[in-house]
């Protein structure tokens, strides 16, 4: 990686790679070293659009493209609405619990249904184990793992997340696919947003909304939300330019 100048916070820049997200792209990253930032970094580096993955928070930085988008939820104004609140009926069973960021086994075996169902053929799908507790236990103090169990303790969802200063930001989550009325994936964004709520934080960091992948479309159902443009954010279906698009 190429280290961007003396900065207080060193940014590095990665080499050019296939976009995992959409065919025929390139990928390129800013990344800074969890290990060299102080926490209020680590939270100013979440708020300008950065995601972490293990020891290191990244940013999206590919030549001519700007498709990844940085969105959050202002958790003040949020309020679900009739269909995820249907999605919260339907899991009532389910209670979540947050512990320190450790892998099992039982976690490994959901990570890989998960992967099989959901992400065939991708980036992930031959992770071992050793590979699956480097990237739940690389973490720093605000990482929490957290789990969703029925009251006979199976395990339908996990969720991977840091607590930084403004809010919780999502690094992964996986869950049951065999369950999809359940919207486990919604759910998860769901407690999230009621965490923070009781924790006092303002935002849910939902990490990239990217037009035209699907994977990623679901982001913008939760409403209001804000994403992160010219260095401000703002709101998600805001007019762009007079051009009459709407980023939804």
């Amino acid at each position: 990686m190429e280290r961007l100048g003396p900065l207080a916070s060193p940014l590095y820049l990665t080499p050019l790679a296939p976009c995992p997200y959409l065919p025929g792209r390139q990928e390129r990253r800013l990344v800074a070293a969890v290990d060299e930032l102080a926490e209020d970094a680590i939270d100013a580096l979440i708020q300008a659009g950065f995601r972490r993955s293990q020891r290191f928070l990244y940013r999206p930085a590919c030549p001519g493209c700007e498709a990844c988008v940085p969105v959050r939820i202002p958790v003040a104004h949020f309020r679900p609405g009739r269909t995820l609140r249907r999605v919260l009926r339907r899991n009532a069973d389910l209670r979540a619990k947050a512990r320190s960021p450790r892998a099992s086994p039982e976690h490994y075996a959901l990570f890989i249904r998960y992967l099989r169902a959901r992400h065939p053929r991708g980036g992930m799908d031959g992770m071992g184990f050793a590979e699956f507790r480097e990237m739940v236990e690389d973490a720093f103090n605000g990482t929490l793992l957290v789990e969703f169990r029925d009251p006979e303790g199976r395990l339908f969802a996990v969720s991977l997340t840091d607590r930084v200063e403004s809010g919780l930001s999502g690094v992964y989550k996986f869950f049951e696919p065999d369950c999809p009325r359940r919207s486990l994936g919604t759910l998860i964004v769901l407690w999230h947003v009621e965490e923070a709520r009781r924790l006092g934080l303002p935002y849910v960091y939902l990490g990239y909304w990217i037009q035209g992948c699907a994977k990623m479309s679901y982001k913008s159902r939760f409403r209001p939300l804000e994403r992160l443009a010219g260095g401000r954010w703002v709101p998600f279906d805001r007019i762009e330019g007079g051009r009459g698009e709407r980023i939804a």
